[in-house]
This record gives structure tokens, sequence and C-alpha cells, in this order.
């Protein structure tokens, strides 16, 4: 049997686990809002851990980006080497598990800080996956906002064009928010919306740093929803919320949506 099969889960992290799962079998609109630390369990780094990715890379910022030639070779050096993870990366138990409680009709949307692309990997339908910085399997062009798939731009970086253009002469950019850029509108609007009218709200591996994708659980806590939150490390919420589990994310949401589905303690 595997590690996860042997963990030993406590008493108090089995009653909050039932907790959870009671609160999603009554609600009517759930929000799973997901941040880096769902992803670790995928093979993919974080960003601020030790040995997370900006302990490899300086960011490139916007600006810089847009400015400087010399800035969008290193740019896309970087996510040229990011891709060597990102290509093997696939979804985890937690993904799953979260696909599974869509599937249950438990899920009202996934608001995610993640760039990866494994929410709709696992199964969820685009349309309820609200990605508030982007998707780093889609490049835009930064001039007319044409999209090209991401194995389309690897073909033209791999072919010999350091910083790819656009037949329009524009920069291509895979479509994620970088350092100094503009947060898409509709998105991030479309998030506090439903953040503010759900009943419940689970955040998943993030630290709820980064504004104003951490504004979100706040917007649902202010609206009376029930916050839950799962994380290894503790966030400013941490004492504002009704349920606070800090394991691993995978085998924590796989048990949420056994009890889910069975109605009954899967402990």
């Amino acid at each position: 049997m595997g590690k996860e099969k042997l963990r030993q889960i406590t008493a108090a992290t089995k009653e909050k686990i039932q907790i959870i799962a009671a609160r999603l079998c009554r609600a009517k609109h759930v929000i799973v809002f997901t941040g880096a630390g769902i992803s670790t369990e995928s093979g993919i780094p974080d960003y601020r851990s030790q040995g997370g990715l900006w302990d490899k890379f300086t960011p490139v910022y916007f600006d810089e980006f847009m400015s400087s030639e010399s800035a969008r070779i290193r740019y896309w050096e970087q996510r040229m080497d990011m891709e060597k993870k990102l290509k093997h990366a696939k979804p985890n138990r937690g993904h799953k598990s979260i696909a599974r409680l869509h599937d249950l009709g438990c899920l009202t949307a996934v608001i995610t800080q993640n760039i990866d692309g494994l929410h709709q990997a696992s199964g969820i339908p685009d349309d309820k996956i609200i990605e508030l910085h982007g998707n780093t399997r889609r490049v835009r062009c930064m001039t007319c906002s044409r999209i090209i798939a991401w194995e389309t731009a690897e073909k033209l970086v791999l072919a010999g064009s350091k910083a790819p253009l656009c037949d329009c002469g524009g920069y291509f950019k895979p479509d994620t928010i970088s350092f100094g850029q503009a947060m898409p509108q509709q998105a991030t609007r479309r998030a506090a919306q439903l953040s503010s009218r759900c009943d419940v709200f689970l955040v998943v591996g993030s630290t709820l740093l980064v504004q104003p994708a951490a504004l979100m659980p706040g917007y649902a806590r202010d609206g009376g929803a029930f916050l839950a939150i799962i994380n290894l490390s503790p966030t400013p919420y941490d004492d504002l919320c009704q349920v606070l589990i800090q394991e691993k994310a995978g085998p924590v949401l796989s048990d949420i949506a056994d009890q889910v589905e069975t109605n009954s303690p899967p402990i």
C-alpha cells in the first residue's frame, strides 16, 4: 500500500472532514478556491517556498517584457525551462476529488490562482473554472489578442524564435498574468460575485497572500458563507474560518469527496 493509504488520521481531522462534507451536502452554491499547494502534489513547484520557482528564476515584469527584447528572450527561456515540469504534470488526487464533487453536484465553480490547466484536465468543464492568473497552456498576442496553443508557440521557439512574434508583429506571451500586468477584469469580477453569494467557500493550497485573489474568502465570509481552509502553511484567514485543516490537499479532499458520495463516514 502507498504511503497515503497508510497515513494516520486524527480524530480531530476526521471530525473536520465530516463537518466540511456535511456542509457541502447541504449547500446550494459551493466555491472551491485553489492555489499552488494543490499542484505541488503533481510535481509542479510553487512560487515562494524554498526551492520554488522564484528561487530559480527572477521574474520578468510586464513592462520589461513589452519594452525589451532581451527581457522577452529571458522570459521565454524561463517558460521553456518550466515546461520540463509542466509537460509531465497530471491531475492528482486533489484535482480529481474536486472533479468528483462537481460530478456529485456539489460545485458551483473553481476559482484558481493556478495557471497549469490541471483542473480542466481533471474533467471539470471550462465554464466552471475561473482562472484569475490565466493559463500557461494558451499563448496570446499582446497586440491583436490572437490565441494559439502552447504547443504551437513551443514549436516556434524550438525552430529558433527566441521570443516568438505573431503574424501581426505583436509579441506572443503565455496567457498568464505577469508582475505589473493588469488582472483580467471579467474573471476577477465574476469571482468576486460568486464568492459573495456562495454558501460554502473551500480554500485549498493557498497562503491567501496575493491580491486581489486573496480578497475572495473575505467576500465569502462577509456574505455569510461557511469558510474552510486546507493548507499546510498559515494564512491570514486561519482565525476567521470555521474549519482549518493543515494537511496535504490530495488525501483530505479525497476523504471529503468519499464522505459526500456515501453520506457516511469513510474513515
